[in-house]
């Protein structure tokens, strides 16, 4: 079966729609129709139905599905093996990465891989560290930089990379600014801006309030850092956030409760890594080294 054909059809099933899988293929509908229906021909079924302005698989569509996600895949790490084979470091490097990191920790480390591989095609996603995981976890990315999971996966390998102190912070003119040693039972009483408890960051927060006894709610929540520390600047409320988001924040004194978040890399134990991806690895893993030694 023709590879691109097969790609067509899972982006189609995937997004219900020729017109989307279009877009993220950056072809017309009409090659996407035709792709798809060379495909139909070839197995001599109909895959999808039309309905409403949407696609939707048949069942024969429902057969294919997985196998084509397993055929692509293998497609994939061929050309991987056979890339390899001139002992290079080339080809594409499939990178999931949290907005935190993308834009807190990662720049240096990203033009110094650039420069010392220029033959090495980046495709970099940015999302929240739970969708990275799964992409990971998923083989959609080879590699994942993200903040690390309090559960594991058997298939994920973890490497710490930083330890990032979390901060309670609110603006400089909010009541609680005023105490001079606050307890977390008196932040309870006004209004927080948390990420959600989908987050893994969500919930190392929610975990230390209810080991209290303290009930918390968030009346307002995201999972962009960056919009949280702009929303307890003005007032809207305390959170806790990392060190690189409070200069312009007053970091309030809870010595009593000091917490943490854990961030670094992990990357699937039965996914063959291309040399471009080992290559990252050995950047990052020299960056753990760097933060041992300034322990």
């Amino acid at each position: 079966m023709d590879n691109q054909n097969l790609i067509a059809f899972i982006s189609a099933a995937e997004k219900k729609s020729f017109s989307e899988a279009a877009a993220i293929l950056d072809v017309t509908q009409s090659t996407i129709s035709k792709r798809i229906a060379q495909l139909e021909f070839k197995v001599g079924k109909k895959l999808f139905d039309r309905i409403a302005r949407k696609v939707h698989l048949t069942e024969a569509g429902k057969e294919l599905l997985p196998r084509a996600k397993l055929i692509t895949k293998e497609y994939e790490h061929a050309l991987q093996a056979i890339n390899d084979l001139s002992g290079s470091v080339r080809g594409p490097l499939q990178l999931a990465i949290s907005h935190h990191l993308g834009l807190h920790r990662l720049p240096k480390l990203l033009k110094t891989f650039t420069q010392k591989y220029p033959d090495v095609t980046l495709d970099i996603e940015f999302m929240d560290s739970e969708k990275a995981y799964d992409q990971v976890l998923n083989g959609h990315s080879d590699v994942a930089v993200i903040t690390l999971a309090l559960d594991q996966h058997p298939n994920i390998r973890r490497q710490k990379i930083w330890n990032d102190p979390l901060q309670f912070a609110c603006s400089r003119e909010h009541p609680l600014a005023r105490l001079t040693n606050p307890e977390l039972i008196d932040l309870a009483h006004f209004p927080v801006i948390l990420p959600g408890l989908n987050t893994y960051t969500g919930r190392i927060v929610q975990q230390l309030f209810t080991s209290k006894n303290i009930p918390l709610t968030a009346p307002m929540s995201t999972n962009y850092l960056e919009t949280i520390s702009a929303m307890v600047e003005i007032g809207l409320g305390w959170s806790v956030l990392p060190d690189t988001l409070t200069k312009s924040l007053y970091v309030l004194s809870l010595n009593k409760h000091k917490i943490q978040r854990e961030l670094g890399y992990i990357c699937h134990t039965k996914r063959t890594l291309s040399r471009a991806a080992s290559a990252f690895l050995a950047l990052l893993d020299s960056e753990v080294s760097l933060q041992k030694q300034a322990r």
